[in-house]
C-alpha cells in the first residue's frame, strides 16, 4: 500500500496491446493500486465514463474510439476523474492536443515502469488532495460551522456548545481572546441564534471612541448638552432596544465611564447627557476584550464589581496556532469566500503549501490568516495556490531555538549543531562569512559542513535537519 493512502484506488488502463497491459496491470497492484484493463475501448466506455475509476490511463491511438474521444468523453461525465494519456513516440501534437482536452498529463511510448510510476502516484495524490478539498467542503456545510465560525477542534466544538447553550439566556456573556481569534463573531453567533435575533445588534468599539464622547455615544445626549450637540441622540442603549449591545475591547473603557455602565447594568435604565429624565432600556451586555481584567483589577484599572456583572458567563477564544487542525478549514473557507468576489475559480493547495500554513504561528491568529489566503489568491496565477504565493515573513518561518523544545525533541549533538547551523544561515540570509563568525568558525569548515551546496534560504540545507 502506498504511504499515506488508507484505501486502494481503482485505476483503470485501456490499450490494443494485451501484451502491455498484463505488465502495467502487474506492476500497478504490487504498487497497491486496484488495476482493472480494456483491450476495447468501446467495452471501456461506460466504466470509466461513470467515474468508478479516479485514475485512467489509455492509449490515444486505437481502433474504434480514439483516446482523444474517450478523453473529451470521461470531462463531460466525469470531471473529478484524472486521466492520463500514453502517446507514441515522437508524437509531440497528440500530446499537447490530450493536455488542452483534459489530460492530467502523458507518458511517451516506449517508457520505462520508474516514469510510469511517478506520474500515476502524482496523478494519485492529486485525487487524493481533491478528495480532501471536498470532505472539508462537506464539513463546512454540514457541522464545523455557526455564523462564519470555522473550527472543528475540541476547543471550537466547546464554543460551540457553550453558544448553544447561553444563545436564549439573558446572561451577560464576556469573551476573551487575543486580537483576531474572531470575538465579534462569537458575540454575533449568541445573539443571532438567541431569542434577540430579530432585534438589533449593535457593536462599538470602547479603544476607538474618545472619552469625552463615550458617555454621550453610549447613553445618548439632548440638544444643547454640550458645544456641537444640535439635535439629539438617542445614544446606542436605546438603538439596541431588545437586543444585543456589544462592548469590544471593554478593558480600554476609562475608569469614569465603567462606574456609569455598572448602574446602567444594574438598574436597566440610561440617562441622556444634559438630561434629567432617564429611560428604562432592555438590552442584553455582551463584553470582549484581549487583556486580563483579572490583573486589571489587582491594578487598579477596572472595578472588580462590573466585571462581576459582565461575566457571568466567560467564553475563551484560543489562539490560532493553538487550534492548528482548525486551519485547513479556515483556508477552504477563505479561498471559496475570496474565489468568488474575484470571479475565478478556486485554486488548489498542494502539500507544501500547506504544510507552509500549518508551520507558521499566526500571531495575528484568524485575521492574519484570512489576509494571507485573500492576497496568496491575488498572487495566484494558475490552479493552484504554491509556496511562492505566499508572503516572505511565513514562507521563511523559522521556529526559535529554545532549551524546552531541544529537550523535547530527544535531539544528538550531531542534530543539534545541524538545526543551529541551519538557523543561524538563515539568519543571516544565506551569507557565510557572516554565519561563520557567528558560529566561531573559518567560512571553509561551514561550507565544508554544508557540503559545499550553494545556501537556498526556501529550502533545507544539504545534510542538515531543518
Amino acid at each position: 500500500m502506498r504511504d499515506g493512502m488508507s484505501e486502494s484506488l481503482r485505476v483503470a488502463i485501456i490499450d490494443d496491446d494485451a501484451a502491455m497491459l498484463r505488465v502495467l496491470e502487474k506492476h500497478l497492484v504490487k504498487a497497491g493500486y486496484e488495476a482493472k484493463t480494456f483491450t476495447d475501448p468501446l467495452e471501456a466506455t461506460d466504466a470509466v465514463t461513470k467515474g468508478c475509476f479516479p485514475i485512467v490511463i489509455t492509449d490515444i491511438c486505437m481502433p474504434g474510439l480514439s483516446g482523444l474521444d474517450l478523453l473529451k468523453s470521461i470531462r463531460d461525465n466525469s470531471p473529478y476523474t484524472t486521466v492520463i494519456c500514453i502517446t507514441a513516440f515522437g508524437s509531440v501534437s497528440s500530446a499537447v492536443e490530450a493536455m488542452h482536452a483534459g489530460a492530467y498529463d502523458y507518458i511517451s511510448k516506449p517508457f520505462n515502469l520508474a516514469e510510469f510510476s511517478l506520474v500515476v502516484n502524482k496523478a494519485a495524490e492529486r485525487y487524493t488532495l481533491h478528495r480532501e478539498v471536498e470532505q472539508l467542503r462537506d464539513q463546512l456545510q454540514q457541522k464545523y460551522s455557526m455564523s462564519n465560525i470555522i473550527g472543528k477542534s475540541p476547543a471550537m466544538l466547546r464554543i460551540f456548545e457553550t453558544i448553544n447553550r447561553v444563545a436564549r439566556s439573558q446572561a451577560n456573556v464576556l469573551i476573551t481572546g487575543r486580537s483576531g481569534t474572531g470575538k465579534e463573531l462569537v458575540a454575533r453567533a449568541i445573539h443571532f441564534n438567541g431569542d434577540r435575533a430579530a432585534r438589533p445588534f449593535v457593536a462599538v468599539n470602547c479603544s476607538a471612541i474618545p472619552e469625552d464622547l463615550l458617555e454621550s455615544e453610549l447613553f445618548g445626549h439632548v440638544r444643547g448638552a454640550f458645544t456641537g450637540a444640535t439635535a439629539d441622540n438617542i445614544g446606542l442603549f436605546c438603538a439596541a432596544e431588545g437586543g444585543t449591545l456589544f462592548l469590544d475591547e471593554i478593558g480600554d473603557m476609562p475608569f469614569s465611564m465603567q462606574a456609569k455602565l455598572l448602574r446602567v447594568i444594574e438598574d436597566h435604565q440610561v440617562r441622556p447627557v444634559g438630561s434629567a429624565v432617564r429611560k428604562t432600556v432592555d438590552v442584553r451586555i455582551i463584553c470582549a476584550t484581549n487583556k486580563r481584567l483579572d490583573v486589571a483589577v489587582q491594578r487598579g484599572e477596572f472595578r472588580e464589581d462590573l466585571l462581576y456583572r459582565i461575566n457571568v458567563i466567560t467564553v475563551s477564544i484560543p489562539e490560532l496556532h493553538e487550534r492548528v487542525e482548525d486551519i485547513p478549514l479556515l483556508m477552504e473557507y477563505f479561498l471559496h469566500k475570496y474565489a468568488e468576489q474575484m470571479g475565478r475559480s478556486v485554486p488548489d493547495v498542494p502539500r507544501e503549501t500547506m504544510d507552509i500554513l500549518l508551520r507558521y504561528p499566526w500571531p495575528g491568529n484568524v485575521r492574519e490568516l484570512e489576509n494571507v489566503i485573500e492576497r496568496s489568491l491575488l498572487m495566484c496565477s494558475g490552479d493552484a495556490v504554491k509556496p511562492g504565493d505566499l508572503p516572505l515573513t511565513i514562507r521563511h518561518y523559522e521556529p526559535a531555538l529554545d532549551l524546552q523544545s531541544i529537550e523535547n525533541a530527544r535531539l544528538s549533538m550531531r542534530d543539534l549543531e545541524s538545526r543551529y547551523v541551519a538557523h543561524v544561515l538563515k539568519k543571516t540570509g544565506g551569507d557565510y562569512t557572516e554565519a561563520a563568525d557567528i558560529l566561531g568558525m573559518s567560512v571553509d569548515d561551514l561550507k565544508v559542513k554544508c557540503g559545499n551546496v550553494p545556501f537556498d534560504r526556501t529550502l533545507s540545507l544539504p545534510g542538515l535537519k531543518p
